[in-house]
């Protein structure tokens, strides 16, 4: 079977971490994968780092990376993405460790990627079937604008760009250039995408129902949402410059 990685950065999921290993282990193995959880803790002070290694001492299908001190979102799922490769991942899953994302849809967004279907697969908001519950209406303003603005200013269809629940075929992220990812907060979800689409990909969105976390701190802030607002357009101008030297050396546009 293939193996399937869950990567799940953490600070401050002390709360929420042992709960949630069990329901992903639990769905994952109604899927017809081999089942691995990588978590990727960010000296959490909380001791979520502790409750990881206690759990993955018992467990051979969790896995730990202590990431130093914090260093954002972008930064944890890269480096859990090259020790997921490096350790067999044929998909790589991308998930928040809140109950945002409900472990119950692993099986249906792993679906199309091992049906040969799509290359990616994204729990999306913004198609038919798709929701938000217990967010007021700001909040569904702020990331439904931004999800439109993103489509807009690089071009591409998928309609939600801003998600962080997405399923990744291994040879797409080894296509990418990941030392090459610039994003960090926000926007990593949408450089992410953005690239795929960009060379090529096949992009599958499949409804979600997103739900606000049950305990903890949100870890948006205002910084976080603005920083998409300049680096968006920022990849756009990257990747035409790309596109441009591309065209003069005859080869692939990369990504």
């Amino acid at each position: 079977m293939p193996s399937a990685w869950v990567i799940l950065p953490t600070y401050n999921e002390a709360e929420n971490l042992e709960p949630l290993l069990t329901a992903v282990l639990g769905a994952l193995s109604r899927a017809p994968v081999e089942p691995h959880v990588l978590v990727v803790d960010d000296d959490s002070p909380d001791g979520t780092g502790a409750i990881a290694d206690r759990i993955a001492a018992e467990d051979p299908r969790v896995h730990v990376r202590h990431n130093g001190p914090k260093r954002g979102l972008g930064r944890a799922y890269l480096a859990g993405f090259r020790e997921a490769l490096d350790g067999g991942a044929d998909l790589l899953v991308e998930m928040d460790c809140d109950f945002s994302h409900d472990p119950e849809d692993l099986p249906r967004l792993l679906e199309p990627v091992l049906a040969g279907n799509a290359d990616v697969a994204l729990g999306s908001r913004y198609v038919e079937g798709g929701a938000i519950e217990d967010w007021g209406p700001a909040r569904r303003i702020i990331s439904a604008g931004g999800s439109w603005y993103a489509r807009t200013i690089l071009g591409v269809q998928v309609r939600d760009l801003t998600g962080g629940f997405k399923c990744f075929a291994a040879d797409v992220l080894r296509a990418i250039d990941l030392d090459g990812v610039r994003a960090n907060g926000y926007v990593f979800q949408i450089e992410m995408t953005f690239r795929a689409v960009r060379l090529g990909y096949r992009i599958a969105e499949v409804p979600i129902v997103f739900r606000d976390r049950r305990v903890g701190t949100s870890k948006m802030t205002a910084r976080v949402a603005l920083e998409a607002a300049w680096k968006v357009p920022a990849l756009r101008l990257a990747a035409s410059a790309r596109a441009r030297r591309d065209r003069r050396r005859g080869g692939r546009i990369p990504a």
